[in-house]
């Protein structure tokens, strides 16, 4: 009775994680199969099935520079946070100083704070530098970049830390005591450990610039536009599967670059 009973508990789980993994999957399901829709105006069931929507999207300048944009600025924001994140994981790890775990908290908070009141604070701060010192902030692309390397900063500090903690220090103390300088043990011992965490971090870092809305809202300039900016803009004055093929491109991309960072990093141990 028992293993009847235990077996019935199984298949319950099972279908109920099933029934939760496709009310997960069916929307972007749905998305990838509309982007193929011949119809002008989307509708179901399909009248046909084509790949136009795909030419049409590329061909469209605001989804095209909205790209580059967003790739670009994601790009940089990413290596912002390699630069900054490096050294920030280091300290954290290795480091014993007062107040760690408070600059720990505030190297975290972008990810904890809701990200359109994020967006809105930031867009506030930059008005007042260029109230006090007539730098125009906001709108231009260098506050972009600062504002995304703030997205992108939290991801690769976790990532990397993880990779760090499994590092033994008596690695590194015996390098050091064998005459090797910091820079030496760092970038030959300590930096070939933690690498797939590296990659990690500044893949997901990418992902999570790449997709912002919120904190890209306040702070694009007035003749340029991020790709899920585009998209939102588009979707106000039309309704056909152009929306489907900018979508179902940005779901392949990102989760051809999970795929890559769960290669290296299992994100069920990174959070």
């Amino acid at each position: 009775m028992s293993g009847a009973s235990a077996n019935n508990t199984r298949w319950a789980y099972t279908l109920f994680s099933s029934l939760v993994i496709g009310f997960i999957l069916l929307p972007l399901v749905f998305i990838v199969w509309m982007s193929f829709f011949s119809n002008k105006i989307l509708s179901f069931p399909p009248q046909g099935y084509t790949l136009d929507w795909y030419t049409r999207a590329w061909e469209m300048s605001d989804f095209r520079n909205g790209f580059f944009l967003s790739f670009r600025t994601s790009m940089i924001a990413t290596l912002v946070a390699l630069v900054l994140g490096l050294p920030a994981s280091f300290a954290l790890v290795r480091g014993r100083f007062a107040g760690r775990d408070l600059v720990n908290t505030l190297l975290m908070s972008p990810m904890v704070v809701p990200a359109i009141v994020g967006g809105s604070a930031i867009f506030v701060f930059f008005l007042e530098i260029e109230f006090l010192t007539g730098i125009q902030v906001a709108g231009s692309s260098l506050g972009l970049i600062m504002a995304h390397s703030l997205i992108a900063l939290p991801w690769m500090i976790r990532l990397v830390t993880t990779s760090m903690i499994s590092v033994n220090p008596s690695i590194e103390e015996a390098a050091s005591s064998l005459g090797a300088g910091p820079l030496t043990i760092f970038f030959r011992i300590t930096l070939p450990v933690i690498k797939p965490g590296v990659i990690a971090g500044s893949l997901f870092a990418f992902v999570n610039s790449f997709i912002d809305l919120e904190k890209s809202i306040f702070l694009v300039g007035p003749n340029s536009t991020t790709l899920q900016i585009a998209l939102i803009n588009y979707l106000e004055w039309n309704f056909d599967s152009t929306i489907g093929a900018v979508a179902t491109v940005q779901i392949s991309l990102i989760t051809l670059l999970l795929l890559i960072t769960d290669r290296y990093v299992k994100l069920s141990r990174a959070f």
